[in-house]
This record gives structure tokens, C-alpha cells and sequence, in this order.
């Protein structure tokens, strides 16, 4: 099997585990739904370690904590008319090409990506996952 190459921005089809269902013990996530992927990197072995965001329709308690996604985004894609966003405080982090990937398909590899976010989209949504994340460091002296 043939999986797009997971470049950042990619949006693909994944059973996303969110951290209550962990904390519970799942080990799958309830739901196969869109995920952004945030993070995309080669170690020196040849093995590829994947970060993705969760897409979804909850609007969030936080607007600092999600960026929505624009209709037309949605409709080139191929993602439902309903609101959506891109959640940036939850993330799953595997390796790819990994079990969780879901085709629309079957069969076919290649249709776990709806395709990719538009650049500016993609920025917005990594720095304002950076911000969140330098929020969470905390900075000592040696």
C-alpha cells in the first residue's frame, strides 16, 4: 500500500484518541474524523513520527484554544457544510503510516488524505499552537 506522504498540513482521515478516552483506558479513539498533521519527522533509523490536531464540531470553550475552518477550505476538501475547527490543545502523535489511519476507500491507501490546508491556514495554525505551547513551558536558569 501506497499512504500520501504525511507533510504538515496534510489533512487525513484517523481514529483520533482524545486524552479523557485515554485517561479511561482506550486505547482507540471512539471515532474516525479529520486531523490536521502539525508535525512530520525522519529519525535517523528511516522511522516517520507524526503529530496531528483533531478537526471537529464542538466549538471550543477557548477561542485561543481552536482555529476554525473556513467553508471553502471545507467544501475543497470534501468535509462536511457544518462549522469546524481545528483543536489545538489535544494531539496524537504516532508513527506513520500506522493502524489508525482510516481510508474512505477500501483498500485504497491514498484516500486517507482529503488534502491540504492552504499555507496561510496552516501558519495560523502552528503558531497559535506554538503560542499555546510556550505558554505551557516553564523557563528556569541553569
Amino acid at each position: 500500500m501506497s499512504f500520501a506522504d504525511p507533510v504538515p498540513g496534510l489533512v487525513i482521515r484517523y481514529a483520533f484518541l482524545w486524552r479523557d478516552e485515554h485517561e479511561r483506558g482506550q486505547e482507540e479513539g471512539a471515532k474516525d474524523r479529520p486531523c490536521a498533521v502539525l508535525l512530520s519527522v525522519l529519525d535517523e533509523a528511516g522511522n516517520r513520527t507524526v503529530v496531528v490536531l483533531p478537526i471537529t464540531h464542538t466549538p471550543p470553550r477557548d477561542a485561543d484554544q481552536a482555529v476554525e475552518v473556513p467553508g471553502a477550505t471545507k467544501r475543497r476538501l470534501g468535509l462536511d457544510d457544518e462549522r469546524s475547527w481545528i483543536v489545538l490543545n489535544e494531539a496524537n502523535r504516532f508513527t506513520w503510516p500506522g493502524p489508525d489511519l482510516r481510508p474512505m476507500r477500501s483498500g485504497d491507501a491514498a484516500s486517507v488524505a482529503y488534502g491540504e490546508l492552504p499555507a496561510n491556514l496552516f501558519r495560523h495554525v502552528r503558531d497559535k499552537w506554538m503560542a499555546l505551547a510556550r505558554r505551557s513551558i516553564v523557563k528556569r536558569t541553569e
